[in-house]
Protein backbone atom coordinates (compact mmCIF):
# COMPACT_ATOMS: atom_id res chain seq x y z
CA UNK A 1 0.00 0.00 0.00
CA UNK A 2 1.20 3.52 -0.73
CA UNK A 3 2.13 5.76 2.17
CA UNK A 4 -1.05 6.58 4.02
CA UNK A 5 -2.06 10.05 5.15
CA UNK A 6 -5.15 10.45 7.27
CA UNK A 7 -7.62 13.25 7.95
CA UNK A 8 -10.49 13.45 10.42
CA UNK A 9 -13.95 14.37 9.10
CA UNK A 10 -16.48 15.76 11.57
CA UNK A 11 -19.83 15.52 9.81
CA UNK A 12 -22.60 17.99 10.70
CA UNK A 13 -22.19 18.29 14.46
CA UNK A 14 -24.60 21.22 14.29
CA UNK A 15 -27.31 22.44 16.63
CA UNK A 16 -30.12 21.37 14.27
CA UNK A 17 -29.00 17.74 14.59
CA UNK A 18 -27.55 17.63 18.11
CA UNK A 19 -29.69 19.81 20.39
CA UNK A 20 -32.61 18.40 22.35
CA UNK A 21 -35.02 20.59 20.38
CA UNK A 22 -33.35 19.92 17.00
CA UNK A 23 -35.68 19.55 14.00
CA UNK A 24 -33.75 16.39 13.03
CA UNK A 25 -32.53 15.07 16.36
CA UNK A 26 -29.91 12.36 16.27
CA UNK A 27 -30.31 9.95 19.16
CA UNK A 28 -27.20 9.99 21.34
CA UNK A 29 -25.58 12.91 19.50
CA UNK A 30 -24.77 14.78 22.72
CA UNK A 31 -23.16 11.61 24.07
CA UNK A 32 -20.63 11.34 21.24
CA UNK A 33 -19.26 14.87 21.76
CA UNK A 34 -16.67 13.86 24.42
CA UNK A 35 -15.40 11.01 22.24
CA UNK A 36 -15.09 13.21 19.15
CA UNK A 37 -13.38 15.83 21.29
CA UNK A 38 -10.90 13.20 22.50
CA UNK A 39 -10.16 12.20 18.91
CA UNK A 40 -9.71 15.82 17.83
CA UNK A 41 -7.30 16.51 20.69
CA UNK A 42 -5.29 13.44 19.63
CA UNK A 43 -5.29 14.59 15.99
CA UNK A 44 -4.24 18.16 16.79
CA UNK A 45 -1.27 16.94 18.87
CA UNK A 46 -0.10 14.86 15.91
CA UNK A 47 -0.76 17.35 13.13
CA UNK A 48 -3.56 15.29 11.57
CA UNK A 49 -5.84 17.56 9.49
CA UNK A 50 -9.36 18.08 10.82
CA UNK A 51 -12.17 18.87 8.40
CA UNK A 52 -15.64 19.88 9.55
CA UNK A 53 -18.71 19.78 7.38
CA UNK A 54 -21.71 22.03 7.86
CA UNK A 55 -24.99 21.46 6.08
CA UNK A 56 -26.28 24.94 5.33
CA UNK A 57 -29.37 26.03 3.41
CA UNK A 58 -30.38 29.46 2.16
CA UNK A 59 -33.16 31.22 4.03
CA UNK A 60 -35.36 31.29 0.92
CA UNK A 61 -35.17 27.47 0.70
CA UNK A 62 -33.96 27.54 -2.89
CA UNK A 63 -31.25 24.94 -2.30
CA UNK A 64 -33.27 22.34 -0.37
CA UNK A 65 -34.38 20.57 -3.53
CA UNK A 66 -36.64 17.63 -2.70
CA UNK A 67 -35.09 17.16 0.76
CA UNK A 68 -38.10 18.82 2.42
CA UNK A 69 -40.40 16.11 1.10
CA UNK A 70 -39.09 13.85 3.87
CA UNK A 71 -37.53 16.26 6.38
CA UNK A 72 -38.41 19.48 8.21
CA UNK A 73 -36.49 22.68 7.50
CA UNK A 74 -33.09 22.60 9.15
CA UNK A 75 -29.65 24.25 9.08
CA UNK A 76 -30.98 27.48 7.60
CA UNK A 77 -28.50 30.36 7.36
CA UNK A 78 -28.81 32.87 10.17
CA UNK A 79 -30.89 30.72 12.52
CA UNK A 80 -28.02 29.42 14.65
CA UNK A 81 -29.14 25.87 13.98
CA UNK A 82 -26.56 25.65 11.21
CA UNK A 83 -23.67 26.34 13.61
CA UNK A 84 -21.36 23.65 14.95
CA UNK A 85 -21.93 22.94 18.64
CA UNK A 86 -19.64 25.00 20.85
CA UNK A 87 -17.98 21.98 22.48
CA UNK A 88 -16.54 20.99 19.09
CA UNK A 89 -15.93 24.45 17.65
CA UNK A 90 -13.29 24.44 14.91
CA UNK A 91 -9.90 25.79 15.87
CA UNK A 92 -7.35 27.76 13.88
CA UNK A 93 -5.95 25.53 11.16
CA UNK A 94 -9.06 23.33 10.89
CA UNK A 95 -11.01 23.28 7.64
CA UNK A 96 -14.75 23.79 7.10
CA UNK A 97 -16.67 22.45 4.12
CA UNK A 98 -20.16 23.84 3.54
CA UNK A 99 -22.50 21.37 1.87
CA UNK A 100 -26.05 21.48 0.59
CA UNK A 101 -26.64 17.72 0.32
CA UNK A 102 -25.98 14.60 2.39
CA UNK A 103 -22.56 13.65 1.05
CA UNK A 104 -19.62 15.88 1.93
CA UNK A 105 -18.26 15.13 -1.55
CA UNK A 106 -21.28 16.20 -3.60
CA UNK A 107 -20.67 19.60 -5.22
CA UNK A 108 -18.18 20.73 -2.54
CA UNK A 109 -14.43 21.28 -2.66
CA UNK A 110 -13.72 18.43 -0.20
CA UNK A 111 -11.93 16.29 -2.75
CA UNK A 112 -9.74 19.21 -3.90
CA UNK A 113 -8.78 19.80 -0.26
CA UNK A 114 -8.02 16.09 0.34
CA UNK A 115 -5.85 15.92 -2.76
CA UNK A 116 -4.02 19.07 -1.70
CA UNK A 117 -3.38 17.52 1.72
CA UNK A 118 -2.40 14.22 0.03
CA UNK A 119 -4.95 12.37 2.15
CA UNK A 120 -5.99 8.86 1.15
CA UNK A 121 -7.51 7.70 4.45
CA UNK A 122 -10.45 9.24 6.29
CA UNK A 123 -11.73 8.88 9.83
CA UNK A 124 -15.41 9.78 9.66
CA UNK A 125 -17.28 10.98 12.74
CA UNK A 126 -20.51 12.88 13.41
CA UNK A 127 -24.18 12.65 12.46
CA UNK A 128 -26.31 11.13 11.12
CA UNK A 129 -24.86 7.65 10.64
CA UNK A 130 -27.79 6.64 8.45
CA UNK A 131 -27.84 9.81 6.33
CA UNK A 132 -24.88 12.18 5.91
CA UNK A 133 -22.21 9.94 7.47
CA UNK A 134 -23.22 7.00 5.31
CA UNK A 135 -23.52 9.07 2.12
CA UNK A 136 -20.05 10.51 2.71
CA UNK A 137 -18.53 7.10 3.53
CA UNK A 138 -20.07 5.55 0.40
CA UNK A 139 -18.70 8.33 -1.80
CA UNK A 140 -15.29 8.09 -0.12
CA UNK A 141 -15.13 4.38 -0.93
CA UNK A 142 -16.20 5.01 -4.55
CA UNK A 143 -13.35 7.53 -4.78
CA UNK A 144 -10.84 4.99 -3.36
CA UNK A 145 -10.33 6.49 0.08
CA UNK A 146 -9.76 4.10 2.97
CA UNK A 147 -12.36 4.79 5.68
CA UNK A 148 -12.45 4.22 9.42
CA UNK A 149 -15.55 4.94 11.53
CA UNK A 150 -15.10 4.88 15.32
CA UNK A 151 -18.44 3.67 16.66
CA UNK A 152 -18.39 5.94 19.73
CA UNK A 153 -18.05 8.98 17.45
CA UNK A 154 -21.22 8.63 15.36
CA UNK A 155 -24.95 8.79 16.04
CA UNK A 156 -27.94 8.07 13.83
CA UNK A 157 -31.49 9.33 13.86
CA UNK A 158 -32.25 6.33 16.09
CA UNK A 159 -30.29 3.40 17.54
CA UNK A 160 -31.58 0.83 15.05
CA UNK A 161 -30.67 3.02 12.06
CA UNK A 162 -27.26 3.73 13.60
CA UNK A 163 -26.48 0.05 14.21
CA UNK A 164 -27.72 -1.25 10.85
CA UNK A 165 -25.80 1.42 8.95
CA UNK A 166 -22.62 0.75 10.92
CA UNK A 167 -23.01 -2.90 9.97
CA UNK A 168 -23.33 -1.97 6.29
CA UNK A 169 -20.40 0.43 6.48
CA UNK A 170 -18.22 -2.27 8.04
CA UNK A 171 -19.30 -4.89 5.50
CA UNK A 172 -18.96 -2.79 2.36
CA UNK A 173 -17.42 0.66 2.71
CA UNK A 174 -14.86 0.87 5.48
CA UNK A 175 -13.87 -0.37 8.88
CA UNK A 176 -16.00 0.24 11.97
CA UNK A 177 -14.02 -0.05 15.18
CA UNK A 178 -13.71 1.40 18.66
CA UNK A 179 -11.96 4.70 19.25
CA UNK A 180 -9.22 2.92 21.23
CA UNK A 181 -8.65 0.49 18.35
CA UNK A 182 -8.50 3.39 15.93
CA UNK A 183 -5.93 5.27 18.03
CA UNK A 184 -3.71 2.16 18.11
CA UNK A 185 -3.86 1.99 14.31
CA UNK A 186 -3.16 5.70 13.97
CA UNK A 187 -0.20 5.43 16.34
CA UNK A 188 1.21 2.58 14.30
CA UNK A 189 0.55 3.71 10.72
CA UNK A 190 0.00 7.43 10.58
CA UNK A 191 2.21 9.22 13.11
Amino acid sequence: MNEQKVAILVIDMQHDFVDESAPIKCEGARGIIPEIKRLLEYARKRGIPIIYTKEVHRADGSDFGIELEKEPKHCVEGTGGEEIVEELAPKKGDYIIVKRRYSAFLDTDLEILLKGLRVNTLVVTGVATNICVRATVEDAKQKDYHVFVPRECVAGTDREANDSNLRDINNFYGEVLTLNELIKILDKKFT
